[in-house]
């Protein structure tokens, strides 16, 4: 079940290096958000905290709220590995364990939960691939390493494992930067299909990406280099690419950011 994500004044910290500044926003259930900004501007670091994947850096550390459905996932009572199967996330290169089967790939994450009967394993795989727009070109070879798909398959093998243990948000850190034109237009008309069920948040360079896929934009910036990044500013999508509300929005889309 796809559910909110409400991010509260959060500033996220390396060690005494204070990265992003008091991020406010809220991701709407069954939707799709683009984080969109320049390198270093914290749009990564900001994803990665809303899975408690920024935690896992030494010295990182996180100050504000991040509420999935009103519920803090940072409270102390709050297991990260439970975060991280309700919360799933997909990587910018394709990561499927190579030598592992294209079914042991997909099924990964529910054999750690101590999924053991086949019979509903091979309805999760399938299911999944199926989701994944996968399962026409894998069905076949399922016995045979993942690592021998191609980079589109692959990204969206990691999509199929992602979503096997049914997550209720999913996030994605530039899942199209390494593949071809062709898999990149796969990836996003996968991504039209599954905010469907889901709750999607994207960080992307591309910004015409963020225009095909997303349904909110928001922009992060820096004032200066080694300043914190900052939200600017995240409104409807069209809105933010036809006429935004901030000066610095408007240079970045049209070209004239720096």
């Amino acid at each position: 079940m796809a559910k909110r994500l409400d991010i509260k004044d959060v500033d996220i910290y390396y060690g005494s290096f204070h990265a992003v500044d008091g991020v406010s926003l809220t991701v709407p259930p069954r939707s799709v958000t683009a984080f969109i900004g320049p390198s270093g501007c914290g749009k990564s670091t900001v994803l990665r905290t809303l899975n408690r994947m920024h935690e896992v850096i030494p010295g990182a550390r996180v100050d504000g709220e991040v509420l999935l459905d009103g519920e803090d996932i940072y409270a102390r009572t709050v297991d990260p590995v439970e975060v991280r199967r309700t919360i799933g996330m997909v990587f910018q290169r394709p990561n499927p364990f190579p030598t592992m089967s294209v079914r042991d790939n997909v099924v990964a994450g529910m054999k750690l939960q101590g999924v053991r009967d086949k019979a509903r394993l091979d309805e999760i795989c399938e299911r999944s691939l199926r989701a994944a727009n996968l399962w026409i070109e894998v069905k076949d070879r399922l016995g045979k390493p993942g690592g021998g798909l191609s980079g589109g398959q692959q990204q969206r093998l990691c999509i199929a494992r992602a979503i096997a243990v049914q997550p209720d948000v999913l996030l994605m850190d530039e899942p199209c930067s390494a593949l071809d034109p062709i898999s990149t237009l796969a990836i996003e008309d996968l991504i039209g299909e599954l905010k469907k069920d889901y709750t999607i948040v994207i960080v992307t360079h591309n910004m015409q990406q963020a225009a095909r896929v997303s349904d909110q934009t928001a922009f992060f910036n820096l004032r200066a280099t080694g300043e914190p990044g900052r939200l600017v500013e995240i409104d409807d999508t069209d809105k933010i690419f036809s006429n935004p509300t901030e000066r610095a929005t408007e240079d970045y889309i049209s070209g004239r950011f720096g």
